[in-house]
């Protein structure tokens, strides 16, 4: 059995970065440390990070001193200004790119524009990039449909979450050019998840079975297994290699894999050493 895997499969920059500065601050920081939300959408890095000293605390009041890591996806304004007045000690890891889409959210707000946001409304990057925007209205939409729904304004400004598809980003454009005389738009998707969702396509196009490795609360890496859906229906989206059934490779001559970009290389590892075996 053939096995193909992504190249661009796991890590992305922006992931990396912050659980180099999570592991980082483990062994520079002698007092408590605690990240606001999990560093990544990977439960098993999670883990590892515990096992290292790293607590998990969903609110800033649950933070009692120490140095504090702030996610990957980011945070609110409000939560950042909280902890900043609390004189925590900041080890801040928001991915780059998301802090771009926090920026430009605040300015098309600041300067008088509708603001429409592309994404998941309950995703963590998706509330922290609203709170940025504190000057106006601000419309969450998941594609077009619900940009039909959007009342006509005269200044439309637009956003995306950083790992939303280009192809739904475009539709939502097209949707609100008809209903503003003015329209601003920032592309804010980071290029790595346009590269992994065009791989991934170009993969399953040409495979029996599709194992795309990721958290199941990870917003990129259940996109990624839809799209392959798509393509070829043999889709699985696991968390670990032991979730892998034998019976799912019966008549299979080539398998694809690919991963979220936050999975750790060891747990693609362990799926490309069982996935082999399964196929012998």
């Amino acid at each position: 059995m053939k096995i193909v895997l992504g190249e661009s499969a796991g890590f992305c920059f922006g992931v990396k970065r912050a659980t180099n500065m999570a592991f980082a601050a483990t062994e520079q920081h002698h007092q408590r440390i605690c990240s606001l939300g999990p560093i990544i959408h990977s439960p098993q890095l999670v883990k590892r990070l515990e096992e290292q000293g790293v607590e998990v605390v969903r609110r800033v009041e649950h933070i009692h001193g120490g140095t504090v890591i702030i996610r990957s996806h980011g945070v609110t304004a409000e939560e950042m200004e909280e902890i900043y007045a609390r004189r925590f000690e900041v080890v801040d890891a928001t991915c780059p790119f998301v802090k771009k889409a926090q920026e430009y959210a605040g300015l098309l707000s600041h300067e008088g524009y509708a603001l429409v946001l592309v994404g998941e409304r309950e995703h963590p990057e998706v509330r922290g990039i609203v709170s940025y925007a504190r000057d106006g209205e601000v419309y969450v939409v998941s594609g077009r449909q619900e940009a039909e729904e959007l009342p006509a304004r005269k200044r439309i400004g637009v956003v995306a979450q950083t790992t939303q598809s280009y192809d739904n980003l475009r539709e939502v454009i097209d949707v609100c050019l008809g209903k503003s005389q003015e329209l601003r738009v920032y592309n804010t998707i980071c290029d790595a998840t346009s590269v992994r969702q065009d791989e991934a396509r170009a993969i399953a196009g040409r495979v029996d079975l599709m194992l795309v490795i990721g958290g199941f609360n990870s917003a990129n890496t259940t996109r990624l297994a839809q799209i392959c859906r798509d393509i070829q229906p043999r889709t699985h989206h696991i968390e670990t290699a032991d979730q892998i059934e034998p019976e799912w490779f019966e008549g299979v001559s080539a398998v694809g894999i690919t991963a979220g970009a936050s999975t750790p290389q060891w747990i693609i590892d362990e799926v490309v050493q069982k996935a082999a075996g399964a196929g012998k």
